[in-house]
């Protein structure tokens, strides 16, 4: 059988940066089922209410992601929200416990895909924008719009 080459995206968390800060972000393996995978394959994920955390053991898990259960899988199937384990090096676990214990920062996962045939998830060290935050950035997405259809107009104009 001929090894997977290069990636695909599974799912993406839309709302991360829009509600959060991106600070650092890390790709981190993922500890799944059988039928977790088979699931994955099929593009069926959602990081939506998705979270990290580390316990005590200095392990990093990934809380609260959607994986639906596999549609042919048996009785033994995977629980849809149960913890995942995340693999990282322990030089960045103990880097990004440091940091989460600053004040306002958080570890969210960014995305699901896959790399050459592995499950891989992005996750950021990330800080929660207020409300007015949020509004700025916004409103300089649409400045940024409005200025390049002013521009596209221009330039049809010249021609």
């Amino acid at each position: 059988m001929a090894k997977e080459q290069g990636t695909v995206m599974i799912a993406q968390n839309r709302k991360a940066r829009h509600d959060y800060s991106i600070e650092d972000t890390y790709e981190a393996g993922l500890v799944l089922t059988g039928t977790e995978v088979k699931s994955l394959r099929e593009g069926r994920a959602s990081l939506a209410e998705a979270f990290v955390s580390i316990d005590r053991r200095g392990e990093m898990w990934l809380e609260a992601a959607n994986i639906p259960e596999y549609l042919n899988g048996t009785w033994n199937n995977h629980a849809p929200k149960r913890k995942r384990k995340l693999l990282l090096h322990a030089a960045q676990i103990e880097k990004l416990q440091r940091q989460t214990q600053a004040k306002g920062y958080t570890i969210i996962p960014l995305s699901l895909y896959f790399k050459d045939g592995r499950v891989k998830a992005e996750i950021a060290l990330a800080r929660g924008k207020k409300e007015y935050d949020k509004r700025q950035a916004l409103r300089e997405e649409q400045d940024k719009r409005e200025a390049l259809r002013i521009m596209r107009y221009k330039n049809k104009q010249v021609i």
